[in-house]
Formats: C-alpha cells, structure tokens, sequence
C-alpha cells in the first residue's frame, strides 16, 4: 500500500462523519437556501484567506531534507493566492455584504479549525499542514462536480455567483493527482503520522464548520 492509499484509508471515518453533516448533504442537492449559501461562502472566506499565510509557514518551517515539499508549496502558494476575491465577488452576486464580511469575524468553528493548523505547524511538524491540503481539496471537488450546478439550478444563480466553487474545483482536481504523487514520495515515518494525524483532526473540524451554518430543513427548500 502506498502512503497516499494509506492517507485515504485511515481518515475514511472523518471523510463519512463530514459527508453526513447535512448542510453538505442538502447542498449536493440544492436544497439550501440563498443565506445558507452566503453563509457558507463567507465562513469559505473566513478560512481560505488563511491557506497562503498556512502555507508560508509550513514552508519557512521545512527544513533542506524537505526541499521538494518546499517547492510544492511554492507552486501551491502561486496557485492559490488571490481565491478569497472569488469568494467576495460571488458573496456580491449573490446578494451578500462583501464589506460586512471583510469586516467580520469567523463562526469559533471556522477559527478552531484554522487555529488548529497554525498550531500544529508551529509547535509539532509542518508536513502535517498537506493533511488539511487532503480535507480542503477533496471537499472543493465534490462541492463543485456535485453541488455547484444543483444549488445554480436551485436558487437561480448564474455563473457569477458560482466562481469559486467551479474555479476551485477545476483546479483541485489537478491538485488532487499532483498531491497524490507527492504524498508518495513522502518515505519519514513522522512525517507520515502527521499528515494522517491532521487530516483526520480537519475533517472533524471542517465537519463543525458546516454544521455551525445557519441552515433548516424548512430553509433547504426555500427557492
């Protein structure tokens, strides 16, 4: 078994525990509501403003035997700064405060799962951030190949209103494959422990940040 076969299979509890949170379930379907979706654009915000500052991190604290990691995550910083004004500008079309959320705070949820990681990268072993990179990048793909198109259809939003779930996904489904390669050339032990260690930790964690958003079965049908 390949480390990233290893990586898929022990944080296949958190995979399902996250699939079953029923704002995901309902929004593969569709059936949420405009202020659903804002919300969860904006606690969306809330977190992807923080992956290029994560990924610095995890970087400045990699050392010369993790040089590849290093330059993965200077390709991965090329492509991800910027995504927050995506999530602004569908904020926007969709009827949302940008300014409002620009100005606001996370949901405690949001700032655990985001803390969580800063921490671990500053006080136990930064390979553990590509864990998160696992949670963030497989739930884009299955929001954007599943969810996206229904929720358009749904609440009749046009593609503007959409940017950062079909941008992202495209995107993170190259990165999936990119990541698989690279997880297998990850051969320390520790390293290994890590990763799994927060991947399982931030699928729970981004399990609570999708229950923390306002959202009901009353709601869900709300077109």
């Amino acid at each position: 078994m390949s480390f990233f076969e290893r990586l898929i299979a022990e944080t296949t509890e958190g995979r399902l525990a996250l699939a079953a949170v029923p704002q995901i379930r309902d929004g593969l379907t569709g059936h949420i509501s405009r202020e659903t979706y804002v919300a969860y654009l904006t606690e969306a915000f809330h977190h992807v403003s923080h992956t290029v500052p994560l990924m610095t991190a995890a970087r400045q604290r990699l050392d010369n035997a993790h040089a590849r990691f290093r330059t993965a995550l200077d390709a991965y910083i090329d492509e991800e700064t910027g995504h927050e004004s995506w999530i602004l500008n569908d904020i926007e079309n969709t009827g949302g405060d940008r300014l409002a959320v620009v100005a606001g705070a996370p949901r405690p949820a949001t700032r655990r799962m985001v803390d969580y990681v800063y921490d671990y990268i500053a006080r136990r072993n930064p390979m553990g951030f590509f864990g998160m990179v696992l949670v963030l990048e497989g739930t884009s793909v299955s929001l954007a190949t599943q969810g996206a198109g229904a929720v358009a259809e749904s609440l009749g939003l046009g593609p503007n209103c959409m940017s950062y779930l079909t941008s992202h996904g495209a995107l993170d489904r190259d990165h999936l494959a990119f990541f698989q390669r690279l997880m297998n050339e990850v051969d320390d032990l520790d390293d290994q422990a890590a990763i799994i260690e927060v991947a399982q930790a931030v699928f729970l964690l981004f399990a609570d940040v999708f229950r923390s958003i306002p959202h009901t079965t009353d709601a869900a049908h709300v077109v």
